[in-house]
Order: C-alpha cells, then sequence, then structure tokens
C-alpha cells in the first residue's frame, strides 16, 4: 500500500505548483493543498499571502520600462539575491526579511492550516519553504520535508536556525545541497533526488515513452544529419534506430512565466517565422498557462499580424481556467515539442526529457544563475537577437547543436526525482 502524505504549493507563479503535480499520486486524497489559498483559510492569513504575490507580479512586468523598472525590481531581487558561493562570509546565520517572516509565524500566520494538517499524522511535502517553516514552528507531529525548485538557491530557503532543524529537503542537484550546508542545514537532512519531472513523459524505469519521443525529436533537431554522423553510436545506444522521418514538424514551445512577462517574445517569433509556419515546415506553441488576459493578448496579436488563419495548427494557444488542466496539457504538448524557448525558472529542469532551452532574458538573480547552470551543463543556448530568428535558429539546427543540447540532458539530466521522492516518503513512519 502506497504510503500518503500531504503535498503543499503556493498558487504564487508556475514554479512551486509544476514542481507539486507530479507528486500527487501520494498525497493524501489526489490533491495539491495550496498554502495561500485552501478551503476556510483565514482572511488575515490569506491578506499576507496576497500581498507577496501581487507585488511580485507587479514588479515583474514593471521591470520591463526604463530606469524606474530597473530601481523597483532590483530593491526587491536584493531580498532573493544569491550570496557568492565561494566565500569566506558565515551565510547560516538567519536574514532580516527571515526574522520578519517569523514575526508573522510568532502573530499564527499558518497556524490554521497547521493545526487542520496535524489531525492526519502523515508526511508533509512542500514545494516552497514558507508552509515548512510553518510546520517547524507550529509543532506539526510528522515529517516535514521542502522540495527545491531551483538549481541554485538563496539563504530564504534553508530554515533560520539550520542546525536545530527538523525539516529534510529533497534536492534537485548537488549545488542545491551544498548551499544547504553553507546556510546551516545539518548532512542528514539533505536528500539529493532530482527535480520531480512528469512521469506522463517519462513511462517507467525504462523509459520507454521518453525514448520514443526522443526518436522523433532527434529526427527534427538534426535535420542534415550531421550530430548522428558524428555520434551515431551513442544516438544508437540509447535510443535505438530512429525513424526515417518524425511524427510531428519541428515545433518550438515559447513559454510565458505566471507573471505574464515577456509575453511579447512569442508573438515576435511567430511574425518571423510566418511563411515557414504557414508551409507547415514549423509549429510554434505560445503557452498563456491560466493567463486569460495573456491568451487573449496572444489571439488578438496573432490576428492583427495576418496570422489568424494559422491558430489552431500552426500555432497553438495553450490555456486552461485550472493550473492542474494547464499543467495535463502542457505535458502532453512537450511530447511532440523539440525546443523549449523560456525564462530560465524550474523549466531549466525540463531539459533531462531532451529539450534544449532557448533561454529568454532572465528576470531576477535567481534566473541568472538558473541560466548559468543551463549553459555550463550544456542543455541551453541563449537566444539572439529576435529579429534575425531565421537566420540564427536554421543555423544552429543545420549545424545539429539543438540536437546535442537535447542529447546531452537526456543523457546527463536527472529524470527520476518522482520516483526517488516517493520512495523516500514510504520509509517514513507513522503514515
Amino acid at each position: 500500500m502506497t504510503k500518503k502524505a500531504w503535498v503543499i504549493s503556493i498558487n504564487m507563479g508556475y514554479g512551486h505548483q509544476r514542481t507539486a503535480y507530479p507528486l500527487k499520486s501520494f498525497a493524501e486524497g489526489e490533491r495539491i493543498i495550496c498554502a495561500n489559498d485552501y478551503p476556510g483559510i483565514p482572511e488575515k492569513d490569506r491578506r499576507i499571502w496576497e500581498s507577496s504575490r501581487t507585488f511580485y507580479e507587479f514588479v515583474s512586468r514593471f521591470k520591463k520600462f526604463p530606469f524606474f523598472g530597473n530601481i523597483a525590481f532590483g530593491l526587491f531581487d536584493a531580498t532573493q539575491k544569491i550570496k557568492d558561493f565561494y566565500s569566506t562570509e558565515d551565510l547560516s546565520d538567519s536574514t532580516f526579511t527571515q526574522d520578519r517572516t517569523n514575526g508573522l509565524f510568532e502573530r499564527g500566520w499558518g497556524k490554521d492550516l497547521i493545526t487542520k494538517l496535524s489531525r492526519n499524522n502523515i508526511p508533509i511535502v512542500s514545494t516552497f519553504y514558507n508552509p515548512a517553516f510553518m510546520a517547524e514552528h507550529f509543532s506539526y507531529p510528522g515529517d516535514i520535508f521542502c522540495v527545491i525548485c531551483d538549481t541554485d538557491i538563496s539563504r530564504s530557503w534553508a530554515p533560520p536556525y539550520g542546525k536545530k532543524s527538523r525539516i529534510k529537503y529533497f534536492t534537485p542537484n548537488e549545488r542545491t545541497g551544498q548551499r544547504l550546508r553553507l546556510y546551516g542545514v545539518r548532512k542528514e537532512n539533505i536528500i539529493l533526488t532530482g527535480y520531480p519531472l512528469p512521469m506522463e513523459n517519462i513511462g517507467g524505469k525504462k523509459m520507454e515513452i521518453l525514448i520514443e519521443d526522443m526518436k522523433n525529436r532527434m529526427i527534427n533537431l538534426d535535420p542534415s544529419g550531421k550530430y548522428r554522423e558524428k555520434h551515431d553510436f551513442i544516438v544508437r545506444e540509447k535510443l535505438g534506430k530512429l525513424p526515417l522521418k518524425s511524427d510531428h514538424p519541428l515545433t518550438i514551445m515559447f513559454a510565458v512565466g505566471g507573471a505574464g512577462a515577456q509575453k511579447e517574445i512569442g508573438i515576435e517569433l511567430a511574425r518571423r517565422l510566418k511563411k515557414i509556419i504557414y508551409y507547415k515546415r514549423l509549429k510554434i506553441v505560445l503557452v498563456a498557462g491560466i493567463k486569460k488576459n495573456i491568451k487573449e493578448y496572444f489571439e488578438k496579436e496573432l490576428r492583427n499580424g495576418g496570422l489568424g488563419d494559422l491558430m489552431g495548427d500552426g500555432i497553438e494557444i495553450i490555456y486552461a481556467n485550472t493550473f492542474e488542466e494547464y499543467y495535463n496539457k502542457f505535458n502532453s504538448a512537450l511530447r511532440k515539442t523539440d525546443i523549449l524557448w523560456t525564462k530560465p525558472s524550474e523549466l531549466s529542469f525540463y531539459s533531462a526529457l531532451g529539450l534544449p532551452i532557448i533561454i529568454a532574458p532572465t528576470i531576477g538573480s535567481q534566473e541568472e544563475f538558473n541560466k548559468r547552470w543551463l549553459l555550463k551543463s550544456g542543455f541551453g543556448v541563449e537566444q539572439k537577437e529576435i529579429g534575425h530568428v531565421k537566420e540564427w535558429l536554421y543555423d544552429w539546427l543545420d549545424a545539429g547543436y539543438f540536437a546535442d543540447m537535447a542529447m546531452e540532458g537526456f543523457i546527463s539530466g536527472e529524470k527520476m526525482g518522482t520516483e526517488k521522492i516517493k520512495q523516500q516518503i514510504q520509509k517514513c513512519s507513522g503514515s
């Protein structure tokens, strides 16, 4: 019998929700608890959560305005800054922001949620740090786990007093575990699992679904065969025999972040590649998520740009009313996607699905670290001047660069994080 856990997320952006949903298979009641929007949440708790969400989305969108936008975002970003890893500075002490947050716990923020969850003594698995801190502060009786969803992390992820904390962390890579040690977290409370990817895009232990998708993807990413000519042995060893033709046209997915920033890139991309889309040699997938205004923006701008007739076939818009519906549509579309174009968020880890990533401009220092990880790992490349996208995109395809990134991510990226986290939960007592 599968042991259950409370799986907790927040609906501030997509990152924490995207991290939580692969864990739904062992979630109590097969539901994800939203810490900032659950049934019966006290109004005072909701207001605290809402103020931070509204401020983040405003600052993210405001950043594109000259001068004042950069100043406003810079002040916010300073609270999330990741310090230099190679430093003699003691990073184990809590920050000013954490001390203020702890004051909110002292005044009861989160007590209602933890009291309700305490009625069933099963592990808590949170994809955001504050619910985990709440559980510890209000003496939750079961095990407390926190899933990290970035390639490197600021001090805010670690408990104010790391050495005394019983919170255990599921880390996506070695660097985040090393950071936690610098922040005072005990070694025994750090478990390297990899990021939890959607198993519907992988299959079982033999990765039969992912391998089949990779076979078709490699045909599109290496149209001249240059990569396969150089690396025929490794392609055959990892994927087996490839088909003569892919089961879909070359497909680029452009994913907008939860705050709706950078939506203009997707439209410009479609306009610059209009003729190729028209002749069915390319498909563009624009991801609006659960933002109706982003969906309507895409539709309006596509019609204004003479691309209205291509919507639905050559240009697909992914939109849903709920995150779960969007998540399922997104994962389904990924199976026929060859290149993922996005800012370096938690989607950086999706490179392990053999998806080369074109990195959109970063928003904040956190994404800057994610970008560095993608570039150093060989999983992605920064976008160039979008006005010349046709030239550089097809030059890189012809050279086999994207095929190289796809195989590097597929071979080197950790894909079984979801199963490894599930295995850890099964070891817990009191479940």
